[in-house]
């Protein structure tokens, strides 16, 4: 029997990894690079390490070794035991690395720090993913991250957000509109503003607004009659406001949750009929995943 063929993620180019891999080098290296190695072991030292799951979870980041090992300039060999976006248990060896002992402790934490924080989003968003995919039919929303990212870390951690089962939302204020309250506050008239936008911004660009609460989404839907949206963002709704949402909609335009997303309330928004639920705790409240590397002797 056939396997099924592996889950594509779209992985982030090269040089967005070697961005952030490579500063983040310079920050640790300073000046000498690890004193303490370089005057501890020859330059020909050769040592093989593994970097260790200590707990389970889903791994991604594979990548953050590679190019920190390769910018080590030391002729390091890595070889991956895992792929971006696998389940593993505690204990599950992820890459091993064999090269000069000072190359390889001089990338070292560099790489433990990229990947255990993306994996440990990949982790986090698994575990919202698994409890919608537990209702089954009765529910076809998919959890969603936000901009609420790291500073400069956006590629990577909405990459993290696709690897443990979630969508990405916009990457950036240029890749699609999203009409908040502050925007409609200021320039008034909703349906002026779409126009004007829609002028703007051409017809590949996706059009979403914000509404708080259901007298807001009425009137979007008596103006909008000729669909110039594509999707409606309901804002710190409970359950049953967004289940009145979907029966108004029905169907018209794409509905996200938003606002006060967590585990313990995922299920009953996830089976109030909308279509996506974004969540900023995905990537802005994370605890590293464990992983440790470890020199054989």
């Amino acid at each position: 029997m056939a396997q099924p063929s592996p889950k594509r993620f779209l992985c982030p180019a090269d040089f967005v990894w070697d961005d952030v891999v490579i500063p983040a080098l310079k920050e640790d290296w300073g000046r000498r690079g690890d004193i303490t190695s370089r005057a501890i072991f020859d330059p020909d030292h050769i040592c093989t390490a593994r970097f260790v799951a200590r707990e389970g979870g889903v791994i991604c980041g594979v990548r953050a070794i590679e190019c920190a090992m390769k910018a080590s300039g030391k002729n390091i060999d890595v070889r991956h035991h895992v792929q971006d976006g696998e389940r593993v248990e505690q204990g599950r060896v992820i890459a091993t690395v064999t090269g000069p002992v000072i190359g390889v402790l001089e990338a070292e934490r560099v790489a433990l720090n990229i990947l255990s924080h993306l994996s440990a989003i990949a982790t986090k968003t698994s575990k919202y993913a698994d409890v919608i995919a537990a209702l089954g039919d009765q529910s076809k929303a998919k959890i969603c991250c936000t901009r609420k990212t790291t500073p400069l870390l956006r590629s990577l951690e909405k990459y993290a957000v696709q690897c443990g089962g979630g969508v990405n939302h916009r990457f950036g204020l240029d890749d699609a509109v999203l009409i908040k309250d502050n925007h409609i506050a200021v320039a008034g008239d909703i349906c002026a503003a779409i126009d004007k936008i829609r002028d703007v911004v051409g017809h590949m660009v996706k059009i979403e607004v914000e509404v708080d609460n259901l007298h807001q989404l009425s009137l979007i839907l008596d103006k909008m009659q000729d669909k110039k949206i594509d999707a409606v963002l309901l804002d710190n709704m409970t359950a049953q406001e967004l289940k009145q949402a979907v029966e108004m909609v029905n169907g018209r335009f794409i509905l996200e949750a938003s606002g006060g997303v967590n585990l313990e309330n995922l299920k009953s928004i996830a089976l109030s009929g909308v279509d996506l639920i974004s969540c900023g705790a995905l990537t802005h409240s994370i605890q590293n995943f464990d992983i440790g590397l470890d020199i054989d002797s």
